[in-house]
């Protein structure tokens, strides 16, 4: 999820974080060979880390928060009100039982890192932080990564997409375009048309697929194909770009 698209000072720390990570490992390399026994100079780092992390933590909580609105409304629409969509944010310094304060973030930071800078050093790694946290996504309940079929899981990638589209559109005011790479044939008819539907009239998207159809046919508006063909592209009178109306236009 590229937050850093739809928020500058989000990319900044994220920016600004890696710099400091990269310092740091390298740092921690040099404890591990023994080139340096000086720990002041990582428990400066550290700090700077930590600051920095909280940042970027309290950021994805509430882009995710704002994200998984969008993505449970399109998901239900798709999967027809049958499946329910949540988010949990997997966070590698434990901070289920925090509120969103950066302070708070930053201490639970500090004190996990105090807590295993010994195998951090022995690993010649930084073992926590944002850089390894993750998002992990629950339909009606269960883990769709884990116990998902192919099918959810690929629902649940597209609601998420579709969700980063209409997060972007209320930040920035603008649609990015949307790539889907040969999306229909792994979902159902009526997730199919749920999809297209949720597409056309509002976003410029191209779609590879191996073939069209009959559902795919009839929802998708102004038609233009390009055919790879031999290593060439041609053009074909129909084609699979979908482009959203001006806001003029009845």
């Amino acid at each position: 999820m590229e937050f850093g698209q739809i928020d500058a000072v989000y990319l900044y720390e994220l920016t600004r974080y890696r710099m400091i990570l990269r310092d740091r490992n390298v740092y921690l390399k040099q404890l591990q060979t023994k080139q340096s026994t000086d720990r002041v100079y990582l428990e400066v780092l550290t700090e700077q880390l930590a600051k920095s992390g909280a940042r970027i933590i309290l950021k994805r909580l509430e882009f995710l928060k704002e994200l998984e609105n969008y993505a449970k409304i399109l998901h239900a629409n798709i999967t027809q009100q049958k499946e329910n969509l949540t988010f949990k944010y997997k966070c590698t310094a434990s901070i289920d039982d925090l509120e969103m304060n950066q302070d708070a973030i930053e201490i639970r930071l500090k004190e996990t890192f105090e807590t295993i800078v010994d195998k951090e050093i022995f690993q010649g790694t930084t073992l926590i932080g944002p850089h390894r946290d993750d998002v992990s996504f629950k339909v009606n309940g269960r883990n769709v990564q884990t116990y998902g079929s192919q099918g959810q899981q690929r629902t649940t990638a597209l609601a998420v997409k579709l969700a980063e589209i209409d997060l972007m559109r209320a930040k920035t005011g603008e649609y990015p375009v949307l790539l889907l790479d040969d999306v229909l044939s792994e979902l159902d008819g009526e997730r199919q048309t749920h999809l297209l539907k949720a597409i056309q009239d509002k976003v410029q998207t191209f779609l590879t697929t191996p073939g069209l159809n009959d559902i795919a046919r009839q929802l998708i508006k102004q038609p233009r194909l390009f055919r790879i063909n031999s290593g060439k592209i041609e053009v074909k009178p129909e084609t699979i770009i979908f482009y959203p109306k001006k806001e003029n236009e009845s």
